[in-house]
């Protein structure tokens, strides 16, 4: 809801909440910057699996995989899982 309201107005509202996260969570990952692995980690509980895939494709870009696997979980959704798979490898 907070989504619709802030980009009522805006082109942005078409591309919807998840996926608008989802680019947000690539730029995150591509940018090389370690200190926004903080905002990637908070999205892997995200009620969306598309936002929980990039979450974890961000954070596999950001930090050494020893730090992956302890955050890494088993998630309900099979292409989260296989982020995580990816990330950890």
């Amino acid at each position: 809801m907070q989504f619709r309201a802030l980009f009522s107005k805006s082109p942005v509202k078409r591309t919807g909440r998840d996926r608008f996260i989802r680019n947000v969570l690539i730029a995150i990952g591509n940018s090389g910057d370690g200190a926004l692995a903080v905002e990637a980690e908070r999205l892997l509980d995200d009620a969306s699996p598309l936002v929980r895939g990039a979450a974890v494709w961000a954070l596999s870009r950001l930090l050494p995989r020893e730090k992956l696997e302890k955050l890494r979980r088993e998630d309900s959704e099979a292409s989260v899982n296989d982020e995580w798979v990816a990330a950890v490898a």
